[in-house]
């Protein structure tokens, strides 16, 4: 016997439902209108109402950002990143993960290679000794990848939302921190990339500090990028979050921009999003990256994070965040606000966590030639 037609099953069972809930109608209002029990669950109906539309609003507008067809041509503009774990530079890789990696990139639109040379102290300084390994990895992909720049990733946790961290606030901290970065450049590192993390909206001694170092690179004929925030997805949810919750995720979209026009990159850490499906996911990309293109001046390089890691959390999951669909929405992101931009490309996070498949992920969807 062939088995049951499912839709004609589920009309069945909704229309079993409505007769239910036509018998019992009448008692059902008489409870609800008890003048003991009106308010109370008018009040609870409302808080579900106000808890779940927004929720179902966003999830169907997310959805139909990561609907169509990227355009033709949203391909690699060989402007592309990786962040680079440290153990590069303190001698626990060598000579054979080298080929390895030289493997990966070679071929791709990979540019920039962001190497942990830090992290910084709380102070603003950085010992020499964190990166003994440096000119070695500098002078290899100098000769086996032609064209690709090693750039020192600096980081530290920021005061902002503990009693101990890095204090952008102290001037005679942000002055060690432009020595860390003219420190490194005088170590052979081609460009400075900065992660300091939690970063909140409208952080001005950022802003100063920025200012500074790259007056640095730019003396060195360096580049200064930096890794940034998710952009507010709605107005003003940074303010919200950080009233609420301490932690401000997002940032605004005029702060992004006043961060992306004081550097030469900025790449948006497009991740750990809490998005339960891919699909979510993908069109909560492509919407970042419009806000993130509307912000970014022609003349600043424009990277959107894909996510090449594997963790399980309330704020990652494996099986929504994965590069394939950080890649589509992207595209997408870019054919609808600026196809034909040039400076724009994808970095991806990390490499001592990326999987075989994240790298053809990555060439599939964006690594190959611009033409399709």
């Amino acid at each position: 016997m062939p088995s049951e037609n499912p839709d004609r099953t589920s009309v069945r069972v909704l229309r079993r439902a409505g007769s239910a809930l036509g018998r019992g109608r009448s008692a059902f209002v008489r409870g609800w209108s008890h003048p003991r029990l009106r308010w109370p669950k008018r009040i609870a109906a409302g808080t579900v109402v106000l808890l779940v539309v927004p929720v179902l609003t966003a999830g169907v507008s997310l959805r139909l950002q990561y609907a169509g067809d990227p355009a033709p041509g949203t391909r690699t503009r060989e402007r592309d990143a990786v962040w680079l774990g440290h153990a590069w530079v303190d001698g626990r890789k060598g000579e054979a993960q080298l080929a390895e990696l030289v493997q990966r990139v070679r071929g791709t639109g990979v540019r920039d290679l962001y190497v942990h040379a830090g992290p910084l102290e709380h102070d603003g300084g950085l010992s020499a000794a964190r990166y003994p390994k440096a000119r070695w990895l500098v002078d290899a992909v100098r000769r086996e990848l032609p064209g690709v720049r090693v750039q020192a990733w600096l980081g530290d946790v920021l005061s902002t939302e503990g009693e101990t961290g890095l204090d952008l606030g102290e001037p005679a901290t942000r002055e060690r921190v432009v020595r860390s970065a003219r420190q490194v450049l005088d170590a052979g590192f081609a460009g400075v990339h900065f992660d300091l993390e939690p970063l909140h909206s409208g952080d001005r001694d950022y802003l100063s500090l920025l200012d500074a170092v790259h007056a640095v690179t730019r003396a060195h004929r360096a580049p200064l990028s930096v890794a940034a925030h998710q952009i507010d997805p709605l107005p003003s949810l940074h303010s919200v979050a950080g009233f609420v919750a301490g932690h401000p995720k997002w940032w605004s979209q005029s702060y992004f921009g006043a961060v992306a026009r004081r550097v030469d990159q900025i790449a948006v850490m497009s991740y750990d999003t809490a998005m339960p499906m891919e699909s979510l996911y993908g069109g909560y990309v492509a919407r970042q990256t419009r806000l993130a293109l509307e912000a970014t001046p022609r003349g600043t390089d424009l990277l959107m994070g894909l996510p090449a890691f594997h963790t399980d959390d309330m704020g990652h999951h494996e099986s929504a965040e994965t590069v394939a669909a950080a890649v589509r929405g992207a595209r997408l992101g870019l054919s609808r606000e600026d196809a034909r931009r040039e400076r724009f490309g994808v970095a991806l996070y990390v490499d001592f966590a990326a999987t075989p498949g994240d790298w053809a992920a990555y060439r599939r969807g964006w690594g190959a030639p611009k033409s399709d």
